[in-house]
């Protein structure tokens, strides 16, 4: 089963990967022309109710498989106001090909006519709450007609990311649905065909630009909406948590703060004016500040620890202790990682090793990508947190689901892009789940380090990262 919005991601990655939603809506109609002659015969009456979208731009493609029936296909709404380029250009297609075709503009305009199959493609997976005009017009019709309906992708009035149902919806016979079923459709009085319409596997598999779709922003939001993020780190190393915490703003958190040693304190402030320097005393991380520690901590949306801790073991008993009375969303790179086996805590934890580091913590690694995947799944199942293991390509897992990125290039073995990684993954965790926040990371991060490689080849620094790290979060291509 699929959401509607999970389903908008695929799409897009499918895209990404060679097979653009052109392809994608004609192999849609094609699935319901077939649904199409498996309800009714040749010569039989059939009416298309298409809306405005993507959803209406698959039935458009269907009619032109269905020259042997009684083809009547009406769109809701006027052509000029078809919201996809591909739906228009199906639409297009009918008119010059004179098919009977008639734009209903207003409620009153609704007429189905006496048909013997009617072909609801009004609204698809992207919709919420209950039809309005002329949608519900025509979804009343459908419900009071004789003819059977048939519902493309979802009844129009079902959300398909809750599987609730609207009061006015269409109460369809059959329901033809692509790729995967949908929530909610096993809970209808309907018979569901699920058609394959070549989306392939690593659509799901391969982190894309579709998956970008996940970062949205209301636009009356405010300061603090979008992340805050807590950045414990340094000790010996001043760099690698001035780094995370840059990464962070970067990676669209509102407020980052580092809590840090007073010794360094006044260096990492030095790095750039936008981060908020909560110091503790002394010149390491110490069993004492666990508790002024959690107090920041609780009230934070995520936190990364580990960028420039070192591995004293006293730095190492705080961090455990902070990891086992956290119970929010915590990043853990570098030396932090050690502790995470022996960690029982009420946190959710998005683990980001390289391969030595995945091993030095009880996990397992082989060459080839394929079997890397299961060996990280099944350690993350193990430890009951997500993995987010960097190399070529990139594992992710939270023990049921994997995801592989493939972005970045070999220039990024310089230090300190895993400083990097941390704090984008950190923004990413303080408004996603962690699996979504972990495979985001892994992408953004690649992203922006191949857009510094066209410019600096293998002389790229972490910090040229920074500043490709908003561009590596948009979605164009």
């Amino acid at each position: 089963m699929i959401t509607g919005s999970e389903m908008a991601v695929i799409d897009e990655n499918a895209a990404a990967l060679g097979v653009p939603r052109k392809q994608l809506m004609e192999s849609s109609g094609n699935a319901i022309a077939h649904a199409v002659r498996d309800l009714v015969g040749p010569g039989d009456s059939v009416t298309i109710v298409c809306g405005r979208g993507n959803n209406g731009g698959d039935a458009a493609v269907a009619a032109r498989f269905l020259d042997d029936y009684d083809l009547r296909v009406v769109l809701l709404g006027r052509a000029e106001t078809i919201t996809t380029d591909i739906s228009r250009e199906n639409w297009d297609a009918l008119q010059q090909a004179d098919y009977d075709t008639s734009e209903v503009r207003d409620s009153t305009a609704v007429d189905l006519g006496d048909p013997d199959l009617v072909v609801d493609a009004m609204l698809g997976t992207g919709i919420t709450g209950d039809l309005r005009e002329p949608a519900a017009t025509a979804a009343t019709a459908m419900n009071d007609a004789d003819a059977t309906v048939l519902s493309v992708d979802v009844p129009s009035g079902l959300d398909a990311d809750t599987g609730s149902f609207a009061d006015n919806a269409v109460s369809a016979d059959h329901v033809i649905t692509f790729h995967d079923t949908k929530p909610g459709l096993s809970d209808l009085a309907a018979d569901v065909t699920v058609a394959e319409i070549g989306i392939p596997d690593a659509a799901e598999t391969f982190v894309e630009r579709g998956d970008l779709q996940r970062l949205t922003r209301d636009p009356e939001s405010h300061k603090g909406d979008h992340g805050e993020v807590l950045v414990v780190g340094g000790g010996p190393y001043t760099g690698a948590p001035a780094l995370a915490g840059q990464a962070a703003l970067r990676g669209g958190a509102d407020l980052v703060r580092v809590a840090c040693p007073t010794a360094i304190a006044h260096e990492i402030q030095g790095y750039t004016e936008d981060l908020i320097l909560r110091p503790v005393e002394g010149r390491k991380l110490e069993p004492s500040h666990v508790g002024p520690v959690m107090e920041l901590a609780n009230e934070h949306d995520a936190i990364v620890i580990g960028p420039g801790l070192g591995d004293d073991p006293d730095t190492l008993d705080a961090a455990r202790a902070i990891l086992e009375s956290f119970s929010g969303t915590a990043v853990v790179d570098a030396d932090a990682l050690s502790v995470v086996p022996e960690v029982k805590t009420n946190a959710s934890l998005i683990c980001t090793p390289h391969q030595g580091e995945l091993v030095n913590m009880g996990g397992q690694t082989a060459e080839d990508w394929r079997e890397r995947c299961a060996l990280v799944e099944d350690f993350a199942a193990e430890l009951g947190h997500t993995l987010l293991v960097k190399g070529h390509y990139d594992i992710v897992s939270d023990g049921e689901r994997t995801r592989v990125g493939r972005t970045g290039n070999p220039g990024m073995t310089v230090g300190g892009t895993g400083d990097v990684l941390a704090g984008v993954t950190g923004a990413l965790a303080s408004t996603q789940e962690p699996m979504h926040a972990a495979a985001l990371g892994a992408f953004v991060n690649g992203r922006a380090g191949d857009i510094v490689y066209e410019q600096r080849g293998n002389g790229l620094l972490a910090s040229d990262l920074l500043e490709a790290v908003p561009t590596a979060m948009q979605q164009s291509e």
